[in-house]
């Protein structure tokens, strides 16, 4: 990709983002009128991916489940005091990370990171891309398996902290800008956290790392 059509696709994204803030600052007005019915579209819109997000932090579909839940129920009783600060999207992301950070503190737990969607739609993301092993390429299958599984003991090793940022980067392909929002952090703390991380994980996946 050059580097215009590389512009051209951000402009894009931007131009979308700022599309689906104004409907959603839209349904958030209409929730704090008094039309309680609106906030069931934010729901529909955002449950698939408030509860992916929970998912791959706590790599438990029940507690996906629950904290999900408990994120639009804290976001509904706190909705009159939003008031666009930023963006709706941001917003409840961040009610989101916080619920599952608080949850797994409290329940001092060290789950399982989840790299599910490297499988199920082959797709790969900055960090994956420097474990992709053209030897491998016959047996891509397994191959994508035992390099999950390598990826799950990594992640266990980080900081449920360094974990968010991974998981917010790396799955769901946010910006350093939209994770230092969500996470309350600055970009620099975002992009000081990533590398962090990831030279740990480079360390553990070493045999996994293109020569």
């Amino acid at each position: 990709m050059t580097a215009s059509q590389t512009l051209s696709s951000a402009g894009a994204i931007a131009a979308e983002r700022r599309l689906e803030a104004e409907a959603d600052a839209y349904l958030v007005q209409r929730v704090q009128a008094g039309e309680v019915d609106r906030f069931d579209d934010l729901t529909l819109k955002y449950r698939e991916r408030i509860w992916s997000l929970l998912y791959h932090m706590t790599s438990n579909r029940e507690d996906a489940a629950d904290l999900t839940q408990d994120t639009f129920i804290k976001a509904f009783q706190s909705i009159n005091r939003f008031q666009g600060q930023s963006s709706f999207f941001t917003w409840i992301y961040r009610i989101a990370v916080n619920g599952a950070i608080n949850y797994l503190q409290k329940n001092k737990l060290r789950r399982f990171f989840s790299f599910e969607k490297v499988q199920e739609d082959g797709s790969v993301t900055s960090l994956l891309d420097q474990l992709a092993d053209s030897s491998v390429s016959s047996d891509r299958a397994a191959y994508l398996s035992e390099l999950q599984q390598k990826l799950n003991e990594a992640m266990q090793k980080l900081s449920i902290r360094h974990r968010t940022v991974v998981t917010l980067f790396e799955i769901d392909g946010l910006s350093h800008e939209e994770i230092a929002e969500i996470t309350g952090t600055s970009v620099g703390t975002v992009r000081s956290r990533l590398h962090y991380a990831k030279q740990l994980m480079q360390a553990d996946l070493a045999d996994y790392l293109k020569t």
